[in-house]
């Protein structure tokens, strides 16, 4: 055979695909509609950055240290109130962003831990003798609102998509009512005179109280709640556990084909969101002192949903950055004194800022402001079959 011959049916060898750019692996949007100057220059300045990583860390710490500063009353109650949905969004992450059921009712399970806080502590409705200090009420918070999510998930995730969806939207507005109209839990009046966890340190005369005039020690109580969640959440996503909840969020059917047990881990996800969301629900409860129906209203589930795919799905850290954004921003923005300088209302504007964001968010960052490294490569590879396969092959594997 001739030489040209052997060059001709010698297969050719492929060129070299473009490296991508850094700011492509950020948003492919944005570098699309950027310049190419503007891009290099930015994957320029991209190692510069990396060399001041170590930088983090003493940022963390000051970050640390200023929140046990002394703040103004007004300043420690948004800390306080975006603390309670911070902790909401968390246990949401888990169900919808790890394990990919949409809940659209979630906040019923916060309103199950506020209910339980009240109904064994002296308050309104406490009407039987098993009277408890508000610290042992935790347990039985987070007990309830967990053991709701199991009865409540048995029969109902073996649904899908919208179908679960609705469910859970009915199961909020059933909580609700019922709670409306139960005597026993105060019926619409609510209930009043819930304590806060004041309490002596053994051994000494110091006590610790938790009242209106010391709210900055119930701040210091949520963030350990929000850094042990942390801490078990991020535990369970790198465990066999938290590549299951993957592997069903990516493909179901694959999923259950090659062994994985779906209705058990979705139950697991379940009650470990619904657990959490009663862990907050006892945090309000305990530093409001006063609870009713309408302190739940379906809108919360809406915004702490928000809080999650602003933050980006299936980040724990994204979770808290989107409540910052949700709950605590538009009360900032009203203790800076919005409404009266710029005319704007913040409570009946913001739902329509969150949907501009969102629309936003979807061109430019689909996967949240702070997505997982994962669902980054999953989004700008566009290979998110190829990335459930993978998951469910480990799983298996494991």
């Amino acid at each position: 055979m001739t030489a040209p011959l052997k060059n001709m049916l010698r297969p050719k060898a492929e060129a070299p695909k473009p490296e991508r750019s850094k700011l492509e692996d950020f948003s492919p949007a944005l570098a699309a509609r950027l310049p190419s100057g503007v891009v290099e220059a930015v994957d320029g300045a991209l190692p510069i950055l990396n060399r001041l990583r170590p930088l983090r860390f003493i940022a963390i710490a000051l970050l640390l240290g200023a929140i046990a500063l002394p703040l103004g009353p007004a300043q420690d109650e948004i800390l306080i109130f975006t603390g309670y949905f911070a902790l909401a969004a968390l246990g949401l992450n888990v169900v919808v962003g790890l394990a990919g059921l949409l809940d659209l009712g979630y906040v019923a399970f916060l309103m199950i831990g506020a209910y339980a806080t009240a109904f064994v502590t002296e308050s309104s409705t406490a009407v039987h003798p098993f009277i408890v200090h508000p610290l042992l009420a935790l347990p039985v918070a987070v007990g309830a609102a967990m053991i709701t999510g199991i009865v409540l998930g048995t029969p109902t995730l073996r649904l899908r998509g919208d179908y679960l969806a609705i469910v859970t939207l009915g199961f909020h507005e059933i909580v609700r009512q019922t709670a409306k109209n139960l005597e026993i839990v105060g019926a619409a009046r609510g209930v009043t005179g819930i304590p806060s966890p004041d309490f002596t340190i053994p051994g000494t005369e110091t006590e610790i109280t938790f009242g209106v005039l010391s709210p900055q020690n119930f701040w210091f109580i949520i963030v350990a709640f929000i850094i042990a969640a942390l801490f078990m959440i991020g535990r369970l996503k790198d465990s066999r556990i938290g590549r299951a909840w993957e592997a069903i969020r990516e493909d179901e059917i694959a999923a259950a084909a090659m062994g994985v047990p779906v209705v058990k881990m979705k139950l697991y996800a379940f009650s470990i969101g619904a657990s959490t969301s009663g862990l907050a629900g006892w945090t309000l409860a305990t530093k409001v002192g006063f609870i009713n129906p309408d302190t739940f209203p379906l809108l919360s589930s809406i915004l702490v949903l928000c809080a999650v795919v602003i933050g980006g799905i299936g980040s724990s850290f994204g979770a808290l950055v989107g409540a910052a954004i949700v709950f605590g921003l538009p009360e900032l923005m009203r203790d800076l004194g919005f409404e009266t300088i710029f005319g704007f209302d913040v409570e009946t504007g913001r739902i329509a800022i969150f949907g501009i964001l969102l629309v936003i968010l979807m061109i430019f960052r689909p996967g949240g402001l702070v997505s997982s490294a994962r669902r980054r490569a999953e989004l700008t590879s566009g290979g998110s079959d190829i990335a459930g396969q993978s998951t469910t092959a480990a799983v298996a594997e494991t």
